[in-house]
């Protein structure tokens, strides 16, 4: 229920400026099949800060967004509410506090049957979202785009860094991760794949930037229920400068939404989450594409999962 959610979150703006029939804020997380919520984290962060500014960069943006798009038609008709933004101002600097607090506001909303879409925040935050759908979908497995592995055992003293967030979720949680547009690995990472083949799938960007060969071999590694965990950092730096590490050689906008439509289409998507964005000041156009990327998916969501 909503006020179960509430105790954990501030207002915010809502995701979109997209009419709506609702009576109250009771009734339109009730009616919505998506509910929206910003994780303004970057504690652990190591180079650039300032991804905590994400969700509101983000939010801001999609009141800008078009309702209908020219392949999914009218998305938003299915219900989209936001929440808010989860209230970790006095426990940012205790990554550990912070996991488990998404962890708890996500488990509310999976329980209420919900496709939860997070907004991040640095990339630590999705161990807790997970751990709530992991809860709920036993064979869950995890879609990863990304420029790099995220399976350092810690990084920046903590086992919670956004540095080892897969290898929580391989470790701790027992998900299979399978990443895409990876491009920086280190020794430690790649010992671990070496150790963890039937866990671990990586598809580097070298070797799909330029072909759709590897879809169907990437989506079989893939169990029945998927999470998606979107790094904004998979991309291109030349359409997503606006992230605290922006590796040359990533994806572009058309080579990651004609993956993740053949994603939708072969397996159930079961909850989503985007993270890393950090905003640039005088440069809004990253922050666009994120609302958008978010909206793209929200109508996958709709046309493959819930009118298939």
């Amino acid at each position: 229920m909503l006020n179960n959610v509430r105790r954990h979150v501030l207002s915010s703006l809502q995701f979109g400026a997209f009419p709506n029939e609702f009576k109250n804020e009771s009734d339109a997380y009730k009616r919505s099949k998506v509910i929206i919520m910003g994780v303004p984290f970057d504690g652990t962060a190591t180079y650039q800060t300032g991804t905590k500014m994400g969700p509101n960069a983000i939010l801001n943006a999609s009141v800008n967004i078009e309702p209908y798009d020219e392949e999914l038609g009218e998305i938003y008709t299915l219900g989209i509410f936001t929440v808010g933004t989860l209230n970790i101002e006095e426990i940012h600097t205790v990554p550990e506090k912070v996991i488990e607090t998404v962890y708890r506001a996500s488990k509310e909303i999976v329980k209420d049957g919900k496709f939860l879409v997070t907004l991040g925040g640095e990339h630590s935050i999705s161990q807790g979202i997970i751990r709530a759908y992991k809860e709920k979908y036993k064979r869950l497995s995890i879609l990863q785009l990304d420029a790099h592995l995220d399976l350092m055992e810690q990084f920046g003293g903590t086992r919670c860094s956004h540095a080892s967030v897969s290898r929580r979720v391989v470790e701790d949680l027992k998900c299979k991760v399978t990443s895409f547009g990876v491009r920086v690995v280190s020794r430690e990472e790649q010992n671990f794949v070496k150790k963890n083949k039937n866990a671990i799938s990586v598809f580097y960007a070298r070797d799909i930037h330029n072909n759709d060969n590897w879809h169907e071999e990437a989506i079989d590694t893939l169990d029945d229920y998927v999470y998606i965990t979107l790094d904004v950092d998979g991309l291109d730096p030349s359409i997503m400068p606006a992230t605290g590490t922006p590796v040359p050689g990533g994806l572009g906008w058309y080579r990651t939404v004609d993956f993740l439509r053949k994603v939708y289409e072969n397996r159930k998507v079961v909850g989503l989450d985007l993270v890393e964005l950090k905003p640039n000041p005088g440069n809004e156009s990253p922050n666009f594409l994120s609302a958008n990327l978010v909206y793209k998916n929200i109508g996958f969501y709709k046309k493959y999962t819930l009118l298939s």
